[in-house]
């Protein structure tokens, strides 16, 4: 952390760190990336992957927009920058700011050479943290600095982290203290050669052994593998048997699930909603598992608990209960395995593109599951493969379009993501409607999109995802398809109205509905009672007067944890009803847009009826004249909280013992705000903060309380708000609130713990 914070004043000052795969390069550089003094020495941070397959396009734009937060407008912009406009936007960016930018994973010394001029010399003490196996890399970026070269763990450190992960706290008892066991875990341990992903994934899988008779059987698995290989290969042949191992213990169940993780790109981040929805159409997890108490997508959450219990899958984030998993990663290793394992299974096929064709031919040699990683922005699909079942494109939807020209040649396929991006009006085949056996349909258009009658013909279809940008055509079939579990319409600029209501719409599998038009049809005869298994909901109100009838309906859907509705009607005559809404215990997160109060003052009525336990709230758009936070600090369950274009008043408090359980607060849009006040006590556990276009005449000195606050980000900031910012340090100087993604600030000041400094800003 030291050799990022020294002042060095050149360009590309470079650290590396340096060391063979699974020994904790990417992990050391994300604990010194997330420290808080590092986030509060530098203006811009960004962290990008490299990997093998080096797409420079690809690390710039996830770069800038790391640097510049754009808004999703200005974000559609910088993607249809060519290669050197977005090269020169970074170092525009860059160049009077101190940055850090981790590259991780990085091969090849030509792959820096390329990015190298996208990046200046920037402030002074701006870096770049490499993180690599091949030490020339590391010395030839930048001579002047010493690699930092990782050095295995020694056998006490080896056994106390064995120990960690075979003995977690809950399975702690006499075995841990065990002679016998300590014995054949340490000889064990000794094969992992110091490694720390070898002897991680080894404590993953004797944490499920729990007899001496097991724990021998591990012992000479590994033992007998390593008896026939040179000295030499002992270190990585230990680590490929004990991971090899590790599939090979793996329950039948849980087999194919991990192999599937291989069609994922090196060092991608996995949404977990989206991992286990493909593994349910894939067949993975069997209906038969379902009970009324537990759904096919809850015993999906299961397995993936498992694999990371094994030490197989990483946990990257969490969701905003702070507790569950939001997204994965695997580590290369694993991943290696994973796709030469299934390629040995005939399970899986992954097919890299080349750089110089667009086309991808099919033929009946390859395996019934592909995976695509395209190297162009456009791939079509030809030939013939008439057993094909899967056709998987992991890359984001903006990035690439995917199209194949005659879908009934694929009849047996049962996952399918279809993708353009260069068309105004997208009609959709309606040879899709011979694809009998889909179950999992993702559709991407930059345009309007009109979904053919055949679309009915999906009798299996479990997942309908569609994203779009101007409209969207829903034939009333899909409402008739009864094994649909979800179905997400999301847009990507702004909202319109859902799609309408189907009286043959009677499926009860219904998890995700996002988003639903509510008019008289879906009020009467109760019909919404039929959606038993709802989680997240999506509703778009036309009529004010709808939403307390469809309330008093969903206080009856134990399982809705999500929901979402957007009030259309401005014609609101006193204020919205919610008082139903309080009696929803089960919900914990909701988001509310449109106006909610027709009369002045009458907002504080509304808000006392949301639900207790909500833990993410995000208000938008919601018209009150009444100050807020009043009501709202007593959600003492709040964790994430949006407020946005929501407040029209002049002045907001934050009362003392407020918000007890936040933990991140966004405030934009609100441009009348002129004063906000902090009482000591407020807000105790805040740790991220962002003001977005606000027009706060001072900075609120109450953030000097807030011991927890670790990060602030500012945007659009009113100009007396600019001159005069205020930044408060409770703890000697160790520790400063940091002010970044301003354009317009050149520096941030360490203030000492008892002054409260004015900074200028230029």
């Amino acid at each position: 952390m030291t050799m990022l914070m020294t002042e060095e004043d050149r360009p590309h000052a470079i650290v590396s760190i340096v060391g063979m795969g699974g020994l904790g390069k990417t992990t050391l550089a994300r604990k010194v990336y997330n420290h808080v003094e590092v986030r509060h020495h530098f203006d811009y941070l960004a962290w990008v992957y490299i990997s093998q397959q080096c797409k420079p396009r690809e690390v710039l734009l996830s770069v800038l927009m790391k640097v510049l937060s754009p808004s999703k407008d200005e974000r559609e912009l910088i993607e249809k920058l060519d290669e050197n406009e977005m090269w020169k936007r970074l170092f525009d960016a860059l160049k009077e700011k101190r940055y850090l930018v981790v590259l991780d994973d990085i091969w090849r010394s030509e792959d820096w050479e390329i990015l190298k001029p996208a990046f200046p010399r920037g402030r002074k003490g701006s870096k770049i943290l490499f993180t690599t196996r091949n030490r020339n890399v590391a010395l030839n970026a930048d001579p002047c600095n010493t690699p930092m070269e990782l050095s295995l763990l020694t056998n006490d450190e080896s056994w106390n982290l064995l120990c960690r992960k075979a003995f977690p706290r809950s399975k702690m008892g006499s075995q841990c203290c065990s002679e016998e066991f300590e014995k054949l875990g340490k000889e064990m341990v000794k094969k992992c050669g110091g490694l720390p992903l070898a002897i991680v994934v080894l404590g993953g899988l004797l944490a499920t052994k729990q007899s001496l008779a097991q724990w021998e059987m591990v012992h000479k698995n590994i033992h007998g593998h390593l008896k026939g290989l040179p000295h030499q290969d002992h270190q990585y042949g230990a680590v490929n048997k004990i991971l090899v191992l590790s599939y090979n213990d793996l329950p039948y169940h849980l087999e194919p699930c991990f192999l599937y993780l291989g069609h994922y790109p090196e060092d991608w981040e996995i949404s977990k909603s989206e991992l286990i929805q493909l593994w349910i159409g894939e067949g993975f997890i069997s209906p038969s598992l379902e009970s009324k108490e537990i759904l096919m997508e809850d015993v999906g959450e299961q397995f993936l608990e498992e694999l990371i219990n094994r030490s197989l899958v990483q946990v990257w984030r969490r969701d905003y209960t702070g507790t569950k998993v939001k997204t994965c990663r695997i580590h290369d290793l694993l991943r290696d395995l994973c796709t030469k394992k299934a390629k040995e299974e005939k399970f899986l096929e992954i097919i890299q593109q080349s750089s110089a064709e667009f086309d991808v031919t099919l033929a009946k040699p390859l395996l019934r599951r592909i995976s695509i990683h395209p190297s162009e922005r456009k791939v079509h699909l030809k030939g013939k493969h008439p057993k094909l079942r899967s056709l998987l494109l992991p890359q984001d939807v903006k990035l690439i379009e995917f199209f194949i020209s005659k879908c009934k040649i694929f009849k047996f396929l049962r996952v399918l993501t279809l993708l353009r991006r260069n068309v105004i009006k997208w009609h959709v085949s309606v040879e899709i409607g011979n694809l009998q056996h889909l179950r999992y349909l993702k559709l991407g258009c930059y345009g309007e999109m009109i979904l053919p009658q055949s679309i009915g013909r999906l009798k299996s279809l479990y997942t309908l995802y569609i994203k779009y940008e101007t409209h969207i055509v829903i034939p009333y079939v899909v409402f008739k398809l009864e094994r649909l579990r979800h179905i997400i319409l999301k847009r990507t600029r702004w909202c319109e109205r859902g799609f309408r209501w189907r009286l043959g719409f009677t499926s009860k599998n219904i998890e995700t509905l996002k988003y639903i038009e509510v008019d008289e049809r879906l009020i009467e005869n109760n019909v919404v009672l039929r959606l038993t298994n709802i989680q997240s909901l999506g509703l778009v109100f036309t009529r004010s007067e709808y939403v307390k009838p469809i309330l008093i309906l969903l206080t009856k859907l134990q399982r809705l944890r999500s929901l979402s509705f957007d009030i259309l009607d401005n014609s609101i005559l006193s204020y919205l009803d919610l008082e139903p809404l309080s009696q929803c215990h089960h919900l914990s997160k909701l988001r509310l847009t449109g106006a909610i109060e027709g009369v002045p003052n009458s907002s504080h009525r509304v808000l006392e009826f949301l639900p207790p336990n909500i833990v993410k709230l995000t208000l938008d758009s919601c018209n009150m004249s009444q100050d807020p936070m009043g009501v709202l600090e007593k959600l003492c369950h709040l964790r994430i909280f949006y407020l946005s274009k929501a407040y029209n008043g002049r002045k907001m408090i934050c009362s003392a013992n407020g918000f007890p359980q936040l933990d991140f607060l966004q405030i934009g849009n609100l441009i009348k705000l002129e004063e906000w006040e902090i009482e000591e006590g407020a807000m105790p556990c805040l740790r991220r903060l962002e003001l977005v276009n606000v027009s706060l005449g001072m900075f609120p000195e109450g953030l000097r309380y807030i011991t927890t606050l670790q990060e602030m980000s500012l945007v659009g900031l009113s100009s007396s708000l600019e001159e005069r910012i205020k930044v408060i340090d409770e703890r000697e100087g160790e520790d400063f609130y940091k002010v970044r993604h301003i354009p317009s600030i050149d520096f941030v000041k360490l203030l000492d713990s008892t002054s409260f400094e004015v900074i200028t800003l230029h």
